[in-house]
This record gives C-alpha cells, structure tokens and sequence, in this order.
C-alpha cells in the first residue's frame, strides 16, 4: 500500500523539487519509505507502507534492462501466480515484490497487462523508449488515482492534495449536492480529473488516450444461474473463504473493522478460521441505542475468540469535523466516515492491515431501496394517494426510521425506475440545489446514473440498480470513505468482497436469491448461518451510520451555526446564506429531517476553508480519548 505522484513531460526534465513536494503531502498513506525516479521526460515517486516483501520491496522498481519504471498503491493477490508464468517465460526478477510482476507483465502484454491482475490498484508506469507513460485502475475502484493534463504535461496522484488546485468545478459542485460526493471522472477542480475504475490511461508524447479494459456488469437476464438453492449456498461460501484467504496474505498482521453487520461478521468469521493466530477484530459504537452495534460485534468477536477492541463515541466536533475536512481532499459527507475514520485509527494501533465488507450489499441485495424498487412496481399508485398523510408524519432521530424511509418513499414511488431508485437517497434536489446556489446550469448529476444504467439493457431491473450502486455509489463514496479514513492512519484496508472470484458469482444471481419482500441478502444471509450467531441473522439491517439528526439537532447545533455562519457563506460564495440558514432551522425545528443536507453543507464549508482558502498541511490527529464516551 502506498501513496503515488509523478510528472511526465514533453519539456525535457522534471523539477526533482517539485516531485519531492508532491510526495510529501502523501507521507501518511506510506511513511515507511520513499524514492524516486527521474529521466528526462517523466519523474516518479512512491511512499510505501511496507505490507508485502518488507526488505527488498521499496518503489519505484523497474524490470531488468531499466526500460519500465512502475509505482504502485494496492495489493495484487495473484502476483505469485503471474511471477511463475512469467518466469517460466524468461522474466528475471530481482525482489518478491507484487510491483515488480508489473512491470515484466507490461512487457509481456502491453498496455492490456491490467485484465489480467486480481487485486486493488492504481498504477502509474513509465515505458522510457516509447515516452509513454501508462497509469491503471483496478476494475472496481478500491485504490484512488487522479490526474491533471496542461501545458505538455500530465500528473498524477493518489490524492487531490498532491496536484494543483484550480478553479471549483461547478458542474461537480452539482454533483456533490446530489450526491454528498463527487462522482468520476469529476473531482471538485475543474482542470483535474479522476481515473474511472477499470481504466488505462496512456500519456506519449504530449497525447493522451482513455480506455476501459473491464467492466464488471450483471449478466443478461437469459443467462442467469439456476442451480438448487443448496448448492449455491454452498459455492457461496466456498468462494468468500477462497477470497478472504488471499486478502490475508500478508508479511505483517491482519485485522477486520468489525461493525456488527453479515458483511463484515462474515469476513471476521471466516479470517478467523483461517488464521493460525487470533484474530484482531475493531469496532465503533454510539451512546444511542438505536445506533450502537458493539453487542452484535461483540458476539462474533466471542464466538471466534478474536482480540477485540472497541470504543464508544460522542459527538465532538470541534475535533472531528475538521479532521475528516483534513483527511478527505474532495467535499465528502457520507457521515459515516466519522466512525470509520475512528475505527481506522483504533485498528491501525494494532496492525497494518484490515479487512473491511464494502461490496456486499450492492452485490448481494442488502439495501432497503433494493426492497422499495421492487415494492414501487406494484404500489406506486397506492404511494401517491398516501403521499399528503405521510407528509405529516412527526419527524424522528432514531436510525433510518419510518417516517423517514415512508417519506422518501411515496415522493419517488411514482418515478421511472432509475429516477425511483436515485429519489430515495437524493441529497438537494434540483430546484433545492438552484434555490441554494442561485444558479441553474445544463448539468444534471442524474445523467451519469443514466449513462451506467444504459450499459445493462437486457438484464434484470434489480440487477441493473445495484451495478449503478455499484459502479458509481460504491466507488465514490464508500471506497473513497475507506481509503481515507484508514490512510490517515496509514492503514491498508482491503476488501474481500470486491474480488472477481466473489463478484462474478453475484453478478450472475437472480433477484429471488437477493431480495424477497422485505428480506435482503437471501443467498449471502443463508451462507454465513453456519458462520454467525442466529441473533445476528435475524437482525435488521443498521448500517455504519451516526446519530446524525440528534448530534445537529443537540450537541453539534452551536458548531452548526458557527460554520456555516452567512459571513463564511458570503466569503466562499457558494450558497446562499439566507437559505442555509432555512435549512439549519428547519432541521432544528424539528419539521423534517435535514441531516444529510446539513452535513452536506458543513463538509463542503470545512474543506473549503482547509483545502481552498489555504494550502492544506500534514493531517490532523485528534487524541482518540477526546472523543470517546
């Protein structure tokens, strides 16, 4: 696991001053080491957190002959595989490195060498005879890379921090209230652009072409598996330990992030028994009942005898705030990167690496909108004619309560499927997202949704839904909320779910083995029975979400009014003071449930004043015992 930068150039030399400094703003994702490498034309640079080959491991590594220089952040699983194929072919190798296998399979394949890599990755590699440099994206996302093309040169990085700022992207300032993140190719500067996931990018002689070398999909709705239940339980099964055993190879201790739910219970199931020591197992919880998980992570931890640590949280946010704005170098306000980057940091106390479930449920059917898209295709009439009673509902704070899922509900019902599906989790929607900004563009965000759903014709609708959770929501967001949160503690997370083994299957399950009325995840909840306690199957789905609409409704409210005050509005120029200030009443009022919005807001306000109005410094640690009830 590392942190990558580099500059290729038809100006001849690259500034060594320059690269050096871009590098240095990524020392928390790889503080064990750092090099370089510089010829006329390109200039690369790698910090690395030693996981794999600790002796002879450090970046850049080129192939024999010092034509290809390759960098990399992420893990490939199956390098020992390539590595004897490719000696076989006559490749020598100088390391036992996973980076190495790289560049000796570039040299065998081209620029076509990523299809055939299991892993998480982004790689950037200069081929010095050719002046190309080629940068790869693993094909679900896991691992970051941006880039910035300008004046016969191109950068790139593993974090925005290391580039140039520019102007804000208004058309990703759109998204981002859509959203609560920026999705790819977009990143909140207008002149820089994100990787998509599954892509190559090469860059020769000042000219640059983007093209996809994978995309994982949903089979078409004819080709479906229609094996006996049983038996797919158990290839279930099979499959998930088949990917866990190679997410923990590693030359340093592994660990899970353990938050109570089937996904990562599962993942801490079945990495304990295939451990020959015990198992380190994290966990977060909250004060309030309706959110607090740790007696449900608790019984996995006791059922495996796990080493288990755990802290409890209270709101401050006076710390944790503005570490999070620090941390993340895009607007992010998925508020669950609070516990996340909490449980990164008690984890990376202990270990390196850890296990994490992002994946499960946009494979496996684990969404409450999964449950309300189909529910929508036969009561969509019925949720009109109850629309203005269920506006009245009193609002609640308590986790995903039913007055709220009632009311996101019955205002989407009545949309196509794809704007259904985007109308239960939309954050501002557009007349709310001009009313704020006092601008109207062309840009709709919804667009990008309807670009991936096109790509599925002919796959089932349900199936169609989770690739667009899938190749957008859990790329940019919940990956992007797992890479920096546990890089801020320079802690690898690696995620077991997202490996092809385990995602070809999913791809290719009806939606009966998914989602059956209101139960979810049928096939993932009837492979891990063997594994968790009953009371852990039985229970609803929570997610690892915070007390949000309480936090800014009590303790958060005073921190709420401060930032987002209208002389910061005003400064910044990008909301309407007047209007804020609507939304902040209103949620503490009590008359609608305005968390998201709100969180949304003090997210782009605090990166805007860390990574906009000054140059962003080495991250912020808040103390852990500041912050724990």
């Amino acid at each position: 696991m590392c942190g990558i930068c580099g500059i290729a150039t038809t100006g001849g030399a690259v500034d060594p001053g320059r690269l050096a400094e871009m590098s240095a703003t990524l020392v928390h994702r790889g503080p064990d080491s750092d090099g370089s490498h510089l010829e006329p034309g390109a200039g690369l640079s790698a910090r690395r957190l030693a996981i794999i080959d600790l002796e002879t491991g450090d970046q850049p590594i080129a192939n024999e002959d010092g034509r290809i220089t390759v960098v990399q952040n992420g893990e490939i699983y199956n390098h020992g595989e390539l590595r004897h194929t490719l000696e076989r072919a006559g490749h020598r190798f100088s390391t036992q490195s996973d980076t190495e296998v790289l560049a000796h399979l570039y040299e065998e394949h081209g620029e076509r060498f990523a299809e055939r890599l299991r892993g998480m990755f982004a790689v950037a590699l200069w081929d010095s005879r050719r002046n190309r440099l080629l940068l790869a994206r693993d094909r679900y996302g896991i691992k970051p890379l941006y880039y910035r093309e300008a004046g016969g040169e191109l950068a790139f990085a593993s974090e925005l921090r290391a580039l140039p700022r520019g102007e804000v992207d208004l058309d990703a300032l759109e998204a981002f209230l859509a959203f609560n993140s920026v999705p790819a190719p977009l990143t909140i500067f207008r002149e820089t652009r994100k990787l998509p996931p599954g892509h190559v990018l090469i860059w020769e002689n000042g000219r640059s072409e983007l093209t996809r070398y994978a995309r994982p999909a949903p089979v078409p709705a004819a080709d479906l598996r229609d094996d006996d239940e049983a038996e797919l339980v158990e290839e279930l099964r099979a499959r998930l330990r088949d990917s866990v055993r190679a997410h923990l190879v590693s030359d340093v201790p592994v660990g899970v992030l353990l938050s109570g739910g089937i996904d990562s219970a599962t993942l801490a199931a079945l990495a304990a028994e295939e451990s020959a020591e015990p198992l380190r197992t994290f966990s977060i919880g909250f004060e309030e009942r309706s959110f607090d998980e740790l007696g449900d992570a608790r019984l996995v931890a006791e059922r495996y005898g796990t080493q288990h640590r755990e802290l409890v949280l209270r709101p401050d946010a006076a710390l944790l705030l503005p570490a999070l704005a620090d941390a993340f170098d895009e607007p992010f306000a998925d508020s669950s990167a609070l516990p996340t980057y909490l449980v990164c940091r008690l984890a990376a106390e202990d270990v390196k690496v850890a296990l994490s479930g992002e994946g499960g449920d946009e494979l496996f059917g684990g969404y409450y909108t999964y449950a309300a898209d189909l529910i929508a295709l036969r009561a969509s009439g019925l949720a009109r004619l109850a629309r203005p009673l269920v506006e009245r509902l009193p609002t609640s704070t308590a986790r995903a309560s039913f007055d709220y899922r009632a009311k996101r509900f019955v205002r989407a019902a009545h949309l196509p499927p794809l704007e259904r599906h985007h109308g239960w989790k939309e954050i501002f929607s557009p007349d709310a997202r001009a009313e704020l900004t006092g601008r109207r563009g062309s840009f709709d965000p919804v667009d990008l949704l309807r670009a991936r759903f096109a790509e599925t014709d002919g796959a089932d609708l349900l199936a169609r839904l989770q690739d667009v959770d899938l190749g957008i929501y859990l790329v940019d967001d919940l990956l992007v909320k797992t890479d920096r949160a546990s890089m801020a503690h320079s802690l690898e997370a690696r995620v077991p779910f997202l490996d092809p083994v385990v995602t070809n299957f999913a791809l290719a399950l009806p939606t009966r083995h998914k989602v059956r009325g209101l139960r979810k995840k049928v096939l993932l909840r009837k492979a891990a029975a063997p594994l968790l306690p009953r009371e852990l199957l039985r229970r609803r789905k929570r997610g690892f979400s915070i007390p949000a609409a309480a936090w800014l409704r009590g303790e958060l409210e005073p921190f709420v009014r401060e930032t987002l005050s209208h002389e910061t509005l005003r400064r910044q120029g990008f909301f309407q003071p007047e209007i804020v200030s609507r939304v902040v009443d209103d949620h503490v009022a009590g008359r609608e449930d305005l968390s998201r919005q709100l969180w949304g807001l003090l997210a782009f306000t605090l990166w805007h004043e860390r990574h906009v109005e000054r140059t962003p410094g080495p991250l912020s640690q808040p103390r852990v015992s500041e912050v724990v009830a």
